[in-house]
């Protein structure tokens, strides 16, 4: 579900109008499943993934809580440091890392093959990868408690309007939202408003408009282009990867402030 999609509006609507009509911990809990269908829409099999970087943090940090010495705590550290890098390793950057090991050898005059995964890249694994790792070492470093709910920690990792473009939130920040009440009031729908709309414009006015010129640019055989082209095509890409990041971004942080959580500039 794209943000500048119908679906995606349909389905925050939905959200939205059960959402405000249930308690405090039937909110996390809902919003939960929401977050889930959200992510799951993209490709079911994906879900494992976030699963499983959920459960690894949170073991650490309850096992971090309940650990003294400096060694062992370190360790602990590692463990979900080490997890998160691998996935993130594995499903992003190894036919990367593999295809250049290639190019090097062969420059080299050594002739070689290298194995590549034929997987899908997951939705937002970069993410929320890292925003799990960020509740641990926040609690390594006691800048945070870790929360004794699973559930809950699985929506501060999962928080769907974030969760596949940002921005990052530290667990300080973001957790205590998730555990506490919140309520809406007028000034969170207008300054929600306001950031949907820019952030709209920015994506589909802005990102989308110079997606055109910079595929037509780079689509071009180098021989074909102008100076003049190559350097449009360059400014293009700029503005619309700014349009890209920066709209998904202020929609984000709308749609958030409409369930009453507060995100951070991105």
């Amino acid at each position: 579900m794209l943000f500048n999609s119908w679906v995606f509006w349909f389905f925050f609507l939905a959200v939205f109008l059960v959402y405000w009509r249930l308690p405090h911990v039937s909110q996390n809990r809902f919003l939960l499943l929401a977050s889930y269908v959200f992510y799951g829409s993209w490709d079911w099999r994906f879900l494992s993934l976030i699963l499983l970087s959920t459960v690894i943090d949170y073991w650490v940090g309850m096992a971090l809580s309940a650990t003294e010495g400096p060694r062992s705590r370190r360790l602990l550290l590692l463990t979900s440091v080490a997890s998160n890098l691998a996935i993130l390793g594995v499903f992003k950057y190894f036919n990367f890392f593999t295809s250049q090991l290639v190019d090097l050898l062969h420059a080299l005059g050594i002739s070689c093959s290298a194995p590549s995964l034929h997987i899908v890249l997951p939705v937002g694994i970069s993410f929320y990868t890292f925003q799990t790792m960020s509740y641990t070492i926040e609690i390594y470093r006691g800048s945070t408690c870790p929360t004794r709910r699973f559930l809950d920690f699985a929506l501060y990792v999962a928080f769907f309007p974030q969760l596949v473009a940002g921005p990052i939130e530290r667990s300080s920040r973001l957790l205590p939202q998730v555990l506490s009440p919140r309520q809406l009031n007028g000034t969170q729908v207008e300054e929600g408003l306001f950031l949907v709309t820019s952030g709209l414009f920015k994506k589909i006015v802005v990102a989308d408009n110079m997606a055109r010129i910079v595929d037509a640019v780079f689509v071009s055989r180098p021989g074909e282009l102008t100076g003049l082209e190559c350097l449009i095509g360059v400014y293009a890409f700029a503005f619309q990867m700014y349009g890209d990041f920066s709209g998904y971004s202020a929609i984000a942080r709308g749609i958030s402030k409409w369930l009453g959580f507060d995100l951070m500039d991105n």
